[in-house]
């Protein structure tokens, strides 16, 4: 095996963090994924991966090497476009991590689409909750929402997030419908839990911005269930208002609030600095672009 296939092996048994899964990505046995980075390990004369029966983590050595070989990879694949620019269609795979609700009720209704105009491309998708570490997890873009901290990541602003206070309209004729962010202090207020901590809600006042950190019986870190705690009737959220515009739509949740609201978050697409986005990368950021603007609650 010459060495770019050594190196595409390598790279995507890190990316997949799995030899048996790399190996199906690529189209031969596990033997051979294993002989190839054993092998590979062998000439270099260090260990870059040590192994066990549940999992694959990279030396030192291993993450300096595998950062280098995405980078030669990058610019092969990136010479290959440049010669057959016009002659050929995107291909290959493109790794997105998403939060599971976002990707739900926007990213997979529209991966149809996206595969009609573009079939040699496939998609992977990563919901696991927070921010993913895109070099260590292989991730090719995240869609983050809110204002990045992170100044290693390339970022394109492809939509916007409105936070709105909400509750079901059950829970208002049962408690009452606040007037102002203070009244919330008497009222069963759903928390979102973010690495840990839960979120306060920020609002805009005539004295200034106030914030109120959220109360009640229940909290959680995932939007699914946050939507479905207010749903079913369990307090007041506040939330972005894309996971709430079918409900509102038909009446089951009732925005409150609303002359307070903060001013918007963005919603990024991020792919790591110092790399050349692939072909298949930038039209997938660009599919989500599009989607984004097609969508009211998100647009920029």
């Amino acid at each position: 095996m010459d060495r770019f296939e050594t190196l595409r092996v390598f790279v995507r048994v890190v990316e997949s963090g799995s030899f048996s899964k790399a190996a199906r990505d690529l189209g031969i046995g596990q033997p051979t994924v294993s002989k190839t980075v054993a092998a590979l390990e062998a000439r270099l004369g260090v260990q870059l991966l040590t192994r066990t029966s549940r999992m694959l983590k990279m030396t030192p050595a291993g993450q300096d090497y595998f950062e280098s070989a995405r980078h030669v990879l990058d610019a092969l694949a990136a010479a290959e476009e440049r010669a057959t620019s016009g002659q050929v269609t995107a291909s290959g795979l493109v790794r997105v991590a998403s939060s599971p609700a976002f990707a739900r009720m926007f990213v997979v209704p529209r991966l149809a689409e996206f595969r009609t105009r573009n079939p040699g491309v496939s998609i992977e998708l990563d919901v696991a909750g927070g921010q993913v570490d895109l070099v260590g997890r292989g991730v090719d873009v995240a869609i983050r929402i809110g204002r990045l901290a992170d100044s290693s990541l390339t970022a394109r602003r492809i939509g916007t997030m409105r936070m709105m206070t909400v509750a079901s309209a059950g829970y208002l004729r049962e408690r009452g419908v606040p007037d102002a962010p203070a009244d919330l202090f008497g009222h069963d207020t759903i928390g979102y839990v973010f690495h840990g901590e839960t979120m306060g809600w920020g609002f805009k006042t005539a004295e200034g911005e106030l914030t109120v950190d959220p109360s009640g019986f229940f909290r959680t870190n995932d939007a699914e269930h946050l939507r479905g705690a207010v749903l079913a009737g369990l307090g007041i959220a506040h939330s972005g208002s894309w996971l709430f515009s079918d409900a509102l739509a038909t009446g089951d949740a009732v925005r409150i609030l609303a002359e307070y609201a903060p001013d918007p978050f963005p919603i990024h697409a991020v792919t790591a600095s110092g790399r050349r986005m692939p072909a298949r990368v930038r039209l997938f950021v660009d599919f989500l672009a599009e989607v984004c603007a097609s969508v009211a609650e998100l647009r920029p």
